[in-house]
């Protein structure tokens, strides 16, 4: 021993019972865990994929004895599904006169592709496009009825403030394609939709006197004359337009 009688204890003596040597078991316990690395396919894998784009919805809500509106109706749809993020669903309104009375009036049976729609459906569309004939310069009972069937509505506006238009079919040059829609205006008022008309939005073709052609500034119309006369192409190129003008109208509004 030196000077002083004690001893320096080494500064590399291991604690009191700490193995000089750890086995390799031990000292793989002690390591950190080694951090799993995430390929970027893999993350790409695990990523949310995007939520689709639910389409706003137009109804096309419609009376059709002899297929007449209901040919404007089909090509509404195809102009209201021309606009991105618009989607176009026909229906039909309840029919009231009984079958019997239909053959003797020698009406086609209805397209029951088609479904029938109730007042409560309405709450749903985010924009309405409502067709019928003429009776006597006002929609036909049939379309009424429906409206008729919407007082619970009504009554809880449940429908202030939809978007809504109308298209028409007459018998004759003067037989209502103006009076039949605005005559239905009372219906929104009512309600507190608001009436979407087309005006003269369809340009040149709206002042065309070369043949003759339902519609107004109201909107889409069809002369059916004696019930033989189908729609012409001008008549159903102005539905299209309409679709397309209703489907804009109500995606502004939504998604400005």
């Amino acid at each position: 021993m030196g000077k002083g009688g004690g001893c320096v204890p080494s500064k590399k003596r291991q604690p009191a019972g700490a193995p000089e040597n750890p086995s390799g078991a031990a000292r793989a316990a002690a390591a950190p865990a080694p951090v799993e690395e995430k390929s970027p396919s893999s993350a790409a894998s695990q990523a949310v994929a995007p939520m689709e784009e639910i389409k706003l919805k137009v109804f096309i809500v419609f009376y059709s004895m002899y297929g007449h509106v209901e040919s404007l109706a089909r090509r509404m749809k195809k102009g209201v599904d021309g606009i991105d993020g618009v989607e176009g669903v026909l229906y039909r309104v309840r029919e009231t006169l009984p079958a019997e009375v239909l053959e003797q009036m020698k009406a086609p049976e209805k397209d029951e592709w088609i479904p029938l729609i109730s007042a409560e459906e309405l709450v749903a569309a985010d924009g309405v496009l409502f067709g019928f004939p003429t009776r006597y310069g006002a929609m036909a009972a049939q379309m009424k009825a429906f409206f008729d069937s919407t007082g619970q509505l009504w009554r809880e506006q449940k429908l202030a403030g939809k978007p809504a238009g109308f298209f028409v079919s007459t018998g004759t040059q003067g037989g209502g394609q103006e009076t039949t829609a605005w005559t239905a205006i009372t219906q929104l008022a009512h309600h507190g939709m608001l009436f979407v008309p087309i005006g003269y939005t369809f340009g040149a073709a709206m002042f065309k006197m070369d043949d003759i052609r339902g519609g107004s500034p109201y909107g889409a119309g069809v002369f059916a004359g004696d019930g033989t006369r189908e729609a012409s192409e001008v008549e159903l190129a102005l539905a299209e337009h309409q679709g397309k003008h209703m489907a804009l109208v109500v995606k502004r509004l939504l998604r400005p």
